[in-house]
């Protein structure tokens, strides 16, 4: 019997600017505590979670492209992940415990990725 291979989805971590903004006018040592909680528990998360994980990288400046040109642009992703897993609900329900969702407003889309069909 053969062994379905896993299931590949690009995972979205969403923070809103507004949230981000008022989170720079926090007290800086309360902040660079909060900080470091936060990334002990994504740690942990991430640790826990090794085998879905393919990789995480963090946004940097974005630029918008359309048919009238390309434009410097703003949105709220600030991290992207790939993760697999047997299924779509199934590693999106895997993110619920995710320390992310500590951040106010925050948000975690995961979307499956599937080949063009084209190629």
């Amino acid at each position: 019997m053969s062994e379905t291979p896993a299931k590949k989805f690009m995972v979205f971590f969403f923070i809103p600017l507004e949230t981000m903004t008022q989170w720079k006018q926090v007290d800086a040592q309360a902040r660079e505590a909060s900080e470091k909680k936060m990334m002990q528990d994504w740690a942990t998360w991430s640790t826990t979670h090794a085998e879905m994980i393919l990789s995480t990288e963090v946004g940097g400046p974005t630029k918008n492209v359309a048919a009238s040109g390309v434009s410097d642009a703003r949105n709220d992703i600030v991290l992207y992940s790939i993760a697999q897993g047997e299924s779509h609900e199934a590693v999106a329900k895997t993110y619920l415990s995710h320390p992310h969702l500590q951040i106010p407003r925050s948000s975690i889309q995961v979307m499956e990725i599937k080949p063009m069909g084209w190629a």
